[in-house]
């Protein structure tokens, strides 16, 4: 055992109470890596070693920024996940991941409470660190545990909200015309925010009437069939298909909807429609709540919004009252009178 090469940086492999150890000293200078290695050879003869893993003094930062660039880049839902790292950095950021305890992690949620946050918003911040924690254990071996597994989330209400027909049709009347179009797209679909404005016409099949997301929030491509809407939207779009770019939906430069923009537009549109506490999200209620209310099973619903799990689908398969009338009725005809 003693100190090796790989590549450009040096390596050493030692003994530790009858186990084998290899770790890189992270240095490239032959003398450096030297010296490091004599030191824990000290260690270890004074009985002061223990195996320390390599990301116990990285700081929260290095893990959040790492966690940023390598996995949160290639999502949709990037910017979502950059506001939540941010906001658990400006607290965090300088502790050291040794140094993260429940207790400090319970003590930033009554904080950020306090300061008025929502449950919900609260839990993505959870979830986003816990992620981070689970990569810091699993892929870069740099932890053995996640302190933020221990830490229960808050209750959230679960807010359900979708259009009426009328408020559908207020709607659409006020719409801008490139508004129409998303808001219409979204209603007779169900994708995404992300996934809608993203679409290209490499994923529109106009012969099989299909829409493919090539990469959708769970990872997963997933192929779904156009209603004759939803085909006659793209069809009258394909005629004046623009040669700048390959997204389906764009501003008049070409360029992509940005989502501060849709969010500018949708919301003044609804103030304007007198429709309120509604987010474009709800879109994907209606889509759902519409095919349950007409009888479609779950298991379509949910292969059609691209969740992996049943459990996702339900939250958004919910009767309105009108819906659930006739399962009242059948007392009716079953009555035998007063």
């Amino acid at each position: 055992m003693g100190i090796y090469k790989r590549g450009r940086v040096w390596w050493m492999g030692f003994t530790y109470q009858g186990r084998n150890y290899r770790r890189s000293t992270e240095v490239t200078d032959r003398k450096l890596a030297q010296r490091i290695y004599d030191k824990i050879k000290g260690d270890i003869a004074e009985g002061k070693w223990f195996e320390k893993l390599p990301g116990e003094e990285k700081s929260f930062k290095e893990m959040m920024e790492k966690y940023l660039i390598e996995h949160v880049s290639k999502k949709l839902s990037s910017k979502s996940f950059r506001s939540h790292s941010k906001t658990l950095v400006s607290h965090f950021g300088e502790y050291t991941l040794k140094d993260i305890t429940p207790k400090l992690i319970s003590e930033y949620k009554v904080k950020r409470l306090n300061e008025g946050s929502k449950p919900g918003t609260l839990n993505r911040e959870l979830a986003t660190m816990k992620k981070a924690f689970n990569l810091a254990i699993k892929e870069w071996e740099w932890i053995k545990e996640n302190p933020v597994a221990r830490v229960s989330l808050e209750q959230e209400d679960k807010r359900i909200r979708w259009l009426n027909d009328d408020e559908e049709k207020r709607l659409l009347e006020k719409c801008s015309e490139w508004l129409k179009e998303l808001v219409i797209f979204a209603l007779n679909t169900g994708m995404r925010r992300g996934e809608v404005l993203s679409l290209t016409w490499r994923g529109v099949d106009l012969f099989r009437k299909t829409i493919t997301i090539f990469e959708s929030k769970n990872k997963e491509a997933r192929t779904i069939p156009m209603s004759q809407k939803v085909f006659d939207l793209l069809k009258s779009k394909s005629k004046v298909r623009s040669i700048k770019t390959d997204l389906v939906f764009h501003d008049e430069n070409h360029e992509p909807i940005s989502y501060v923009t849709l969010h500018r537009e949708f919301h003044t549109t609804l103030n304007q429609a007198e429709i309120q506490d509604m987010r474009w999200h709800d879109l994907r209620h209606c889509f759902a709540t519409k095919l349950v209310r007409e009888g479609k099973d779950l298991y379509k619903v949910q292969k059609l919004l691209g969740h992996k799990t049943p459990i996702m689908t339900q939250r958004y398969a919910h009767h309105d009252i009108e819906s659930l009338r006739d399962a009242v009725e059948v007392l009716d005809k079953a009555s035998v009178g007063l």
